[in-house]
């Protein structure tokens, strides 16, 4: 065998009616740069016209049917694959490869114009709009799980409530003890700053008060939950959706959102109200201690203030929001877990937009219920 056979040929030879490119040897990728090189030479000089002989091709991969390709055009190559001597396998990878090469060619990109920003939006609100209805959707299954179980004692799962209560609140109970405490310290500091202006100290009490029977004690206790328990509930059943361990369950006849949703949900609902408490408690006990330190207040009249110049209703109102809080938690951070496709990128990705989610639902509904019971004269 010569050479020019080993390491494939070609020779573009005149005709009478179109110049012919005798084709021979191996066209494969260890021969790549000599064919290349013999490829732009001819480039030039045979057009989409020229016809080609393949009766001297001996092997053929991907790498040599491009430089076909690029010799006389995808559209021409294809057109004279019909009648051309070539094995079958051949003939498939070369139609192969000249359809690739002949598609519509990708617009070229314009730059970033408004209309890209508007579209991005509209994606966006899409997003937003789908995940929306798939809470909604996720909230009416949990709802109808607690429906059916509730009057069935025998099918509540008392261990997994249980231990999810311990890892959602008690474990918590020391990082929200001590921030509530240093934000009651912060806004105690705060208040008595704008308020020595005016003589007006003794006010501070009623700030630290109001702000944390109202708002602070249950946001700041929702927020540090959101962080700490929706991302673990997303994690734990998106890890268990990648390991197909939930497909498991349900051929097993076991009810997912029965075994593994309701005993969060019902942990969520009797720990943040707990937290909440606990929130409200260090929070009052931080501005106390800097009211007695600072501002001259002793605990005596502070709780005294407290006792007499703050209603009941505004420790009940921010207790009435923990349960709401706690179920919107619980049930985005559920929702995530079963949505995770099965990797671990999905996990972490589902895992940090629980999170979001979470606290941003926590933050809206706050804001929703402070607007009503300002409404409401409460």
């Amino acid at each position: 065998m010569n050479a020019s056979a080993t390491t494939g040929s070609i020779e573009l030879r005149s005709a009478q009616d179109a110049p012919v490119l005798c084709v021979g040897g191996q066209w494969t990728l260890s021969h790549y740069p000599a064919l290349a090189a013999r490829v732009a030479a001819l480039r030039g000089k045979a057009g989409p016209q020229a016809r080609i002989d393949f009766s001297g091709l001996t092997a053929l991969d991907t790498a040599g049917a491009r430089l076909l390709c690029e010799l006389t055009g995808a559209g021409a190559l294809r057109s004279q694959l019909a009648d051309a001597a070539l094995a079958p396998g051949q003939r498939a990878l070369l139609e192969a490869v000249a359809a690739a090469l002949d598609g519509p060619a990708a617009p070229r990109g314009e730059g970033y114009r408004f209309g890209d920003v508007l579209a991005h939006a509209g994606e966006a609100v899409v997003a937003f709009l789908r995940h929306v209805v798939a809470l909604l959707g996720f909230i009416g299954i949990t709802c109808e799980g607690l429906a059916r179980t509730v009057w069935r004692p025998w099918r509540w799962r008392v261990t997994a409530t249980v231990a999810s209560l311990e890892r959602s609140g008690f474990d918590a109970v020391p990082i929200v003890a001590l921030l509530t405490f240093l934000v009651g310290a912060v806004v105690a500091f705060l208040g008595a700053t704008v308020l020595a202006n005016f003589g007006a100290t003794i006010y501070t009490v009623s700030l630290v008060s109001y702000a944390f029977l109202r708002e602070f004690g249950v946001l700041l206790a929702a927020i540090l939950v959101a962080g700490r328990t929706a991302s673990a509930f997303a994690a734990q059943i998106g890890s268990m959706r990648a390991n197909e361990e939930i497909d498991a369950l349900r051929v097993l006849g076991l009810d997912p959102v029965e075994l593994l949703v309701l005993p969060r949900v019902l942990a969520m609902l009797l720990a943040l109200p707990i937290l909440t408490f606990l929130a409200i408690v260090c929070g009052i006990a931080g501005g106390m201690s800097v009211c007695a330190l600072r501002l001259g207040i002793a605990p005596e009249m502070f709780l005294s203030v407290l006792a007499n110049d703050i209603a009941p209703r505004h420790f009940f109102i921010g207790m009435a929001k923990a349960p709401i809080f706690a179920f919107l938690i619980a049930v985005i951070g559920c929702l995530e877990g079963f949505r995770v496709s099965g990797s671990a990128q999905s996990v972490g990705e589902h895992t940090t937009s629980a999170v979001v989610q979470s606290i941003f639902t926590v933050i809206v509904a706050d804001a929703v219920a402070a607007l009503f019971c300002m409404e409401m004269g409460w």
